[in-house]
């Protein structure tokens, strides 16, 4: 069966041009033009991936994207001509899963549709508990649920994936290459500073004292180990 590609952009030029190159690389792909539309979109077609526009009027695609993360966990990929560093720690803060400037490459494109799919249907690479506690944290690997102290928290499929990557491997620091291959993927490996955002945000989440934190420890210059006693 065909991956589904949803894009939601407004530039119906743009829009076309990604249906028809989409379609040739073997997705099936749908349009919106915009954010309302997407989000009506994505509940009936509950696509395998989001392309998906910042400018747009009416709902802007900050928004969109910050609605997508309410309802589900589908992989978003920003492709807009925002390509200030603000916009990419702000696209990557509301759970987008990876971000392209435009103009774009078509084969960029696909490849990183592609990355980002291998990422969430790569399957376990070990056998694991259905769940994990330990004091004031558990996470159920099954239904992807991380309650802190009882309370659920809600996490991003890309922090989820961290989460699980730093406590399969407890007390062993895990450097910043194996955290970037097993979430991000082996084209992502040169690139820490998605680690230290990530890091960053699970931190906020998980941690009483983000600054001071308990689990997620870093080694300078290495990586993180999550720690348990």
């Amino acid at each position: 069966m065909k991956e589904k590609i949803l894009v939601i952009d407004d530039d119906t030029e743009f829009l076309e041009l990604m249906r028809v190159w989409l379609q040739n690389s073997a997705f099936d792909v749908f349009g919106a033009t915009d954010g309302i539309q997407g989000l009506k979109s994505l509940y009936t077609i509950q696509p395998d991936l989001v392309l998906l526009d910042a400018n747009m009027p009416e709902m802007d695609g900050w928004e969109v994207c910050q609605r997508i993360r309410y309802m589900c966990d589908t992989p978003v990929l920003m492709v807009t001509v925002n390509g200030q560093k603000a916009d990419l720690m702000r696209g990557f803060g509301l759970g987008a899963d990876d971000y392209l400037i435009k103009p774009v490459h078509f084969q960029e494109v696909v490849a990183r549709i592609r990355a980002v799919l291998r990422r969430v249907n790569r399957a376990e690479e070990d056998h694991v508990p259905e769940s994990f506690q330990n004091g004031e944290i558990e996470v159920n690997w099954k239904s992807h649920q991380v309650c802190i102290e009882g309370q659920p928290v809600k996490l991003t499929p890309t922090e989820f994936k961290l989460l699980s990557c730093l406590i399969k491997s407890r007390n062993w620091v895990v450097t910043h290459e194996q955290i970037l291959e097993k979430v991000w993927g082996c084209d992502y490996l040169y690139d820490k500073s998605f680690v230290k955002l990530y890091v960053r945000y699970l931190r906020k989440k998980i941690e009483k004292d983000p600054g001071n934190p308990r689990y997620i420890l870093s080694e300078r210059g290495i990586g993180y180990k999550f720690s348990v006693s």
